[in-house]
């Protein structure tokens, strides 16, 4: 290994001398080039070098040559003003400047032949060749397509490469093609292929206006919001069909042969979209997003006969997606997009939003689902949210004042006809508070609770919700009956749910009777009770917890260590609990608890009973007796750790370990 390593580093000596003799870097400098160099070399000729590894070597090469172009500048600035009014003669290109890019692409090499299949290395890889234009484009470009042929990006690449840089446009169809017939459900692919095919054709177009032979563009004048909107998106994709020709003030042609050839390329643009649309759409039946990208596209472009193409799309959407809520929620938004209205009338928002409110009502009687009665609801809000986010009646316009009875209508027909779901319930619930109509949330949350959506959390945590608020606006302080009754409301709502479910209920709770002493006990009862009934198992939220951290802030350490043993004697206590209290334990005796570090031991030892194979486990353990404790206890956790730990690898290699 030293033998390689070092008769790669004589390799760079004739660059090191040039970079020194030239006074781009110093003797110091170059050394410490040197160090970096062979420590990255040693790295790479380990068995099992990691990608990591070569990625950092990249990235300091890269580093060293951006630096390298930046001295090399002023250098040149430097002489430049010595040699005054002498003629300068341009410097030949020395070894240096060529010696790090090829440095660089050499550890790419190495890099894909061991991690042939990182396509994100790839791509780094590629877009270093694009920048340096150092002529390996077109063969990186073959193996990708060699080890990477299912990957639809892989040939849009490929294909805009050989477009856009190297004008072939035979190659690029060749390449999209060759990419559909490997990935025929690519939707990009499909989308990109037509982009290439209108871009080209504009191009031809573009060229004939300029050449005084033709006028105008396929470009769609896109002065509204909506085609702002589409333009913007078309700019930002891999290939943009919007080429916008040069002015040509003098041309001859006359009008009738202009309109012709104007004719001519938009038929021969229709017929290009309808090929590619054909064949999109027999591979990929089942995309609604794909004919909408198409139908984008169109819009977007001047095509022979586009309405009857946008007609025959949007019935081909309506017949395969009829059952879809989504479809009939995009065909709503194209009425009414709350995005783009900004700069339209009342009257004209009205009329849109009257024609969106058709289409919903047509989809409730192809569709009457839950989703599409939210789907519907949403756009009514976001109208709402438009006029300005009033909340109450009062504040709303007469006009408003109609939408907000028909959403409540829509809420009320979903409940008949029992569609209601529980995101919805939940909206409607919501809305009701928004509106500051608290009897009628009050009714509605006591009969949903009561129902078929009696399971929801997210329900009963809307109800106490509710019931705190009316009961805090009947009165400035609340009774012994009270909390008493919205007690009893806590107490159903937890226990018919698993500690995994309610954190919300949960949290609530203990936050709402923090400082009602004999309220939580009984909620810490409960609690107790709750965790024995699941076992003690905690998955993600960890009641135990976040009631010692209650109790921590109101009783002292004393009660919340009574607490906490409380928890772990429960079977199976989480793994969550006991860093918790370790935590607690460590940070006491790190200023001056005589029982922390004692206490923190018996934690570890105790949670160690049950999660032997808990890595970080162990390397806490010995962090803490490191840190706190003795020499020859930080290395009994080390021994006991390689000898109970299956993969003893990973703990002896980890860094805390030194």
């Amino acid at each position: 290994m030293a033998d390689v390593v070092q008769y790669r580093l004589e390799r760079m000596v004739d660059e090191l001398d040039d970079l020194e003799q030239r006074g781009i870097f110093s003797r110091r400098e170059i050394a410490e080039i040197v160090k970096q160099r062979r420590k990255f070399e040693y790295r790479l000729k380990r068995p099992s070098p990691l990608k990591q590894d070569f990625l950092a070597y990249i990235d300091y090469e890269t580093q060293l040559d951006s630096l390298r172009r930046l001295r090399k500048k002023l250098v040149v600035s430097h002489e430049s003003e010595n040699q005054g009014n002498e003629k300068k003669k341009k410097k030949k290109k020395s070894k240096s400047d060529f010696a790090g890019v090829l440095r660089i692409m050499d550890i790419y090499e190495l890099v894909l032949k061991r991690y042939k299949g990182d396509i994100d290395i790839w791509f780094r890889y590629l877009e270093f060749c694009r920048l340096k234009k150092n002529g390996r484009m077109k063969k990186a470009l073959a193996k990708l397509v060699r080890f990477h042929p299912k990957v639809p990006g892989v040939w849009i690449y490929a294909a805009a490469w050989e477009f856009d840089h190297n004008l072939n446009v035979a190659a690029a169809r060749a390449l999209m093609q060759e990419g559909l017939r490997v990935c025929p459900t690519s939707e990009d692919l499909w989308i990109e292929y037509l982009r290439m095919e209108l871009t080209y054709l504009n191009k031809l177009k573009a060229r004939k206006v300029a050449l005084g032979e033709d006028e105008g563009t396929l470009t769609r004048d896109q002065s509204d919001a909506y085609g702002k909107q589409q333009r913007e998106e078309n700019e930002d994709s891999f290939l943009s069909f919007s080429v916008k020709p040069e002015n040509n003030e003098n041309s001859n042609v006359e009008d009738g042969d202009s309109e012709k050839k104007q004719a001519l390329f938009a038929e021969r643009g229709m017929s290009i979209f309808q090929t590619i649309y054909s064949g999109a759409v027999e591979a990929v039946p089942s995309s609604l997003n794909l004919r909408q990208r198409f139908l984008e596209i169109l819009e977007g472009t001047k095509l022979a006969n586009s309405e009857e193409m946008r007609d025959e799309i949007l019935n081909g959407m309506k017949r395969d997606f009829l059952t879809e809520p989504e479809f009939w929620d995009w065909l709503a938004r194209r009425e009414y997009n709350p995005e783009t209205v900004h700069e339209m009338s009342e009257e004209a928002i009205i009329s849109h939003l009257q024609r969106a409110i058709e289409v919903y009502e047509e989809a409730l009687r192809s569709v009457p689902s839950g989703n599409m009665f939210r789907l519907y609801a949403n756009c009514l809000m976001s109208f709402m949210a438009h006029k300005g986010g009033e909340t109450t009646i009062s504040e709303l316009s007469d006009e408003a004042v109609n939408y907000v009875s028909h959403l409540l209508r829509i809420y009320e027909r979903a409940e008949s006809m029992a569609c209601l779901t529980e995101d919805l319930a939940c909206d409607y619930l919501s809305f009701y508070l928004q509106l500051g109509r608290l009897d009628e949330a009050r009714k509605l949350s006591t009969k949903l609770c009561s129902g078929k959506l009696a399971e929801s959390v997210q329900l009963w945590v809307l109800r106490i919700t509710i019931e705190i608020k009316c009961i805090a606006g009947s009165s400035p302080s609340l009774s012994d009956a009270d909390l008493l009754s919205l007690f009893e409301l806590f107490r159903c709502s937890l226990r018919r749910f698993p500690v995994s479910k309610s954190e919300n209920l949960w949290l609530m709770a203990l936050k709402f009777y923090a400082n009602q002493r004999p309220y939580f006990n009984k909620l810490l009862e409960i609690s107790v009770t709750t965790l024995a009934r699941d076992g003690g198992s905690e998955n993600g939220f960890s009641l135990s917890s976040a009631i010692v951290k209650f109790i921590l802030q109101k009783d002292g350490i004393q009660q919340t260590r009574e607490t906490y043993k409380r928890f772990l004697a429960l079977p199976h206590p989480g793994l969550v609990l006991y860093k918790n209290c370790i935590d607690l334990e460590t940070n006491l005796a790190s200023i001056g608890d005589k029982d922390g570090l004692m206490n923190a031991r018996k934690l570890y030892e105790s949670a160690l009973a049950t999660y032997d194979q808990d890595v970080k486990l162990w390397q806490d353990y010995y962090q803490m007796e490191s840190k706190m404790g003795t020499s020859e206890k930080a290395t009994a956790v080390v021994w006991r750790a390689r000898r109970i730990l299956k993969d003893a690898g990973v703990f002896i290699a980890s860094p805390n370990l030194g």
